[in-house]
């Protein structure tokens, strides 16, 4: 039963997937000045996520559409970065966007809360 779901699960998460590339629609502008600014900026953010997972979808094309080449973990099962995750934000539930400011790091989870961190950040 539980790899009925699990496979289900996957399923769907890669039909969205589908959807979400093909809908995406365009990233934001900015002068190449503000750009590599903003690349910069985003080396101290990381998204701990799952492939197929709909709220990480929701996330990475938030990124996607606000221009933030902001690196991507996986924290599938059997990963280091599933590790880390569990050690670093105490639990594992993605997306989760670990913030790493003046040495202190802070772990963010809720897609709606990771989305809106990031754009009012990066306006």
């Amino acid at each position: 039963m539980k790899l009925l779901i699990n496979l289900i699960r996957n399923l769907v998460g890669c039909i969205i997937v589908l959807i979400d590339l093909v809908t995406r629609g365009s990233k934001l502008k900015r002068t190449s000045e503000q750009q590599k600014q903003v690349n910069e900026e985003v080396k101290d953010l990381t998204l701990y996520q799952f492939f197929a997972c709909p709220f990480c979808i929701k996330t990475r094309r938030a990124i996607y559409k606000l221009n933030l080449p902001i690196e991507k973990r996986s924290a599938s099962e059997g990963s280091i970065h599933r590790d880390e995750l569990l050690k670093g934000g105490g639990r594992v539930k993605v997306p989760c966007l670990r913030i790493e400011k003046e040495g202190k790091v802070e772990w963010m989870y809720e897609s709606s809360d990771i989305i809106r961190y990031l754009e009012t950040r990066f306006p």
